[in-house]
């Protein structure tokens, strides 16, 4: 099988590598024909230049050939580039499983209520407002094709060098402090093996939310952090008073516990970290392992 995906960023990259050796053939896009240039020979994998400003012709041939389709680049207000510029490429193609990755975002606020994906998505924000647009247009263009569409919405991503340990050493994070608030988390690994379980069982117009199994405060995630690593632990800061961009407060404006029993059920997957103390645990020792 060959692989292709669009938007090669910090889940999908750990996704093919992880699963290199289940692909003959692995292809992705950066938005810069530079940084395909750079990333290419360090990854292994064959890079393309494709965004608002590029779109290398050779992505034609690539998508001709491939198998799996991921797309993990993030929508604009016009929609998805990809599916707008190839899709009759891709109707054409042999490709027989797409997966869309998407947010947890497109359920907006519910007032830290219990969810799952039967629950109807009310997204707040622009940008979950675009995602779940773009969620539409994929599943729909799966059931004029038949080709095999699935949308997983994942929670907020961690994983090797990026989460809150990272943080906390370089003292870019704060403790913010909001009663009732609370965020659900997946570990990039978690993501991949979703991913591949997936593939294993396609189903068309399946949506499957992503994430752990225990929704926590911010607050206790970042002193968590500190105490596996004796890092100093900042100061606790109410919400209200916080020094937060707009977008860093908007994820505030949300609250939400997410379940994520569909994985499980339909697709098999046992969480390797089901919550953030298995997650932040396993980055300390592979961290110290490393040296």
């Amino acid at each position: 099988m060959n692989l292709f995906v669009f938007g090669l960023g910090f889940s999908a990259r750990h996704f093919a590598e992880a699963e290199r050796a289940r692909f003959r053939a692995i292809r992705g896009t950066v938005t810069e024909a530079a940084r395909a240039e750079k990333l290419g020979p360090e990854t292994g994998f064959t890079l393309r230049a494709f965004g608002p400003d590029a779109d290398d012709p050779r992505i034609v041939e690539d998508l001709a050939d491939t198998d799996i389709l991921l797309v993990s680049a993030p929508p604009g207000p016009g929609g998805d580039t990809a599916l707008a510029r190839y899709r009759d490429v891709i109707a054409r193609s042999r490709i027989a499983w797409i997966g869309y990755l998407s947010t947890i975002g497109v359920y907006g606020d519910q007032d830290g209520a219990w969810i799952d994906e039967s629950t109807p998505a009310t997204p707040k924000s622009a940008r979950s407002r675009e995602r779940l647009a773009v969620e539409e247009a994929w599943l729909a263009f799966g059931r004029e094709t038949g080709k095999a569409v699935q949308v997983f919405r994942l929670s907020g991503i961690y994983g090797p060098g990026r989460n809150p340990i990272v943080k906390l050493r370089d003292k870019r994070t704060q403790r913010i402090v909001k009663p009732g608030q609370v965020f659900n988390r997946v570990h990039v690994a978690d993501i991949a093996a979703t991913l591949t379980a997936s593939i294993e069982r396609p189903r068309n117009g399946a949506v499957y939310n992503v994430t752990d199994d225990e929704p926590a405060p911010p607050q206790t995630v970042i002193e968590y952090a500190a105490e596996l690593t004796g890092l100093p632990l900042p100061p606790a800061v109410d919400f209200e008073t916080a020094d937060l961009s707009p977008m860093a407060r908007s994820f505030y404006g949300e609250n939400k516990r997410v379940r994520n029993r569909l994985i499980r059920e339909e697709l098999g997957v046992n969480l390797t970290y089901p919550t953030y103390r298995e997650g932040l645990a396993a980055l300390v020792a592979d961290a110290e392992r490393s040296g």
